[in-house]
């Protein structure tokens, strides 16, 4: 165990960060641009902070890889496990999926505060026994990177209190986890070198999240995704404290309210009596909170050259997706574990920036597909060529496979493989999957909302 690194960006991804670097460098120094607080509390550096948050099961088991215990500290904390899809149901463009026991994946859905404060109470008591020394500036922005356009050395810091003092913290890694804000772009241009291959599809998708209480609580999650005719959806799931988050979406001419008066006329629109029935029944805790910047971005630094010695970006520093689909704590941990196995094979050795970003960038693959796949119908391209063949094919197939999804186990199984980045793309051209989606009946889902699971798979 040798070396320093200096993580810019103290929120969930740079804590999981830090967690990945305990037992491979002797000092971490985290900068930090709020305070943190003494309790779970929503704060203005967590712009998707008052949103619902969920830790899909491939998440769930890197953070548990990573930080062995996690998970049950957060049902511990009040967390709420659901298991897809007896307890989380989900209604596309065909109807509502199946409502059965499976037993392979579940959701850990909490407020984000919860999460943050667990996750890094975690990685705090993991650095005591270990023997990297752990530092937080709190209240303090990175400003630009050190080094040249061959090797960051460190980066510049600048206080955010009175004074705003500058100083140098020299580091043989940095890592940065400061999210879709990153300016590294501009910063590694100052070192002269290259800005990244950025691919950015946005929908134009609008949410807002309002924190509800109901009186006789579901004993399910509800998701209703939009679609062509209907480019509205809502999710409805359960948080710690006996509270449930309603978020809202819409495309472009279709944002959901951020008005508590005009929340309950969104959900009549989706033609789901049963939720708009349990809606009636709720108290308000807060009002509806609005947030737009939901576009999906890929910066390219896992391309050959990208990315100097000494740098590594992480989670939506780099590769960033609709906040909508729940997908970014989970990529998190999955880059956060990707680091730590790039450091044990070697440490910080020369190459290791550009092999741990390509592994980063690994992790990430299978929510940029999903992602980006979903948010392109609605993206707005003026310039798009017509799509090609294989494009074409590919979109056929897609479309056949998610509404054979709501109604096939054995390619609903694989669906959900994919959808809780638990398995890569591949999984869903198995000869098996394949053959029960380009022969079976397309099919539809059921036609009203299952308040009951079945009994059996069937």
């Amino acid at each position: 165990m040798s070396g320093s690194a200096v993580v810019v960006g103290g929120g969930l991804a740079g804590t999981l960060a830090v967690g990945a670097l305990i037992g491979h460098v002797d000092t971490v120094t985290v900068v930090e641009r709020d305070r943190y607080p003494d309790r779970p509390v929503f704060r203005k550096g967590v712009p998707q902070g008052r949103h619902l948050h969920v830790f899909l099961s491939g998440g769930q088991l890197a953070l548990e890889k990573l930080l062995p215990g996690t998970t049950a500290d957060l049902e511990a904390a009040g967390a709420r496990r659901m298991e897809a899809p007896r307890d989380v149901i989900t209604k596309g463009a065909n109807g509502w999926q199946r409502r059965y026991h499976e037993g392979k994946h579940a959701v850990v859905s909490c407020t984000r505060p919860l999460f943050d404060a667990t996750v890094r109470e975690r990685v705090l008591a993991e650095a005591a026994g270990s023997g990297t020394r752990v530092e937080v500036l709190e209240a303090s922005e990175a400003i630009r990177l050190l080094g040249s356009a061959e090797r960051v050395t460190g980066v510049r810091v600048r206080s955010r209190d009175a004074g705003h003092a500058e100083r140098d913290l020299n580091a043989d890694l940095v890592v940065d986890a400061s999210g879709r804000a990153s300016r590294a772009p501009q910063w590694l241009a100052e070192l002269g070198r290259p800005a990244p291959r950025e691919e950015v599809v946005d929908a134009g998708i609008g949410y807002s999240t309002q924190m509800l209480r109901p009186t006789e609580p579901f004993d399910m999650a509800v998701v209703v995704q939009p679609r062509p005719d209907c480019p509205r959806g809502a999710a409805w799931a359960p948080v710690e404290g006996g509270n449930w988050l309603l978020t809202l979406s819409g495309a472009r001419g279709q944002h959901p309210p951020t008005d508590g008066s005009a929340v309950l006329a969104f959900v009549e629109s989706l033609g789901e009596p049963h939720l708009v029935d349990n809606l009636r029944t709720s108290d308000a805790v807060s009002p509806p909170h609005g947030f737009r910047d939901t576009f999906n971005r890929r910066r390219h630094y896992d391309a050959p050259g990208g990315v100097p010695e000494g740098y590594l970006a992480v989670s939506d520093a780099a590769c960033t997706f609709n906040p909508i689909y729940g997908q970014g704590m989970s990529v998190a941990a999955l880059s956060g574990l990707a680091l730590r196995e790039a450091l044990a094979d070697g440490g910080l050795r020369p190459g290791f920036a550009p092999t741990a970003q390509r592994a980063v960038a690994r992790a990430s693959d299978t929510a940029w597909l999903t992602a980006v796949g979903a948010d392109r119908p609605y993206a707005q391209d003026t310039d798009a060529t017509p799509p090609g063949l294989a494009e074409r094919m590919q979109t056929w197939y897609f479309g056949r496979l998610v509404d054979r999804a709501a109604i096939d186990p054995v390619v609903g199984a694989a669906f959900r493989d994919i959808t809780h980045l638990a398995a890569g793309p591949s999984r869903l051209l198995s000869p098996v999957v394949a053959l029960r989606t380009i022969l079976l009946p397309r099919g539809a889902g059921l036609a009203a909302m299952p308040l009951r699971a079945e009994s059996a798979t069937g």
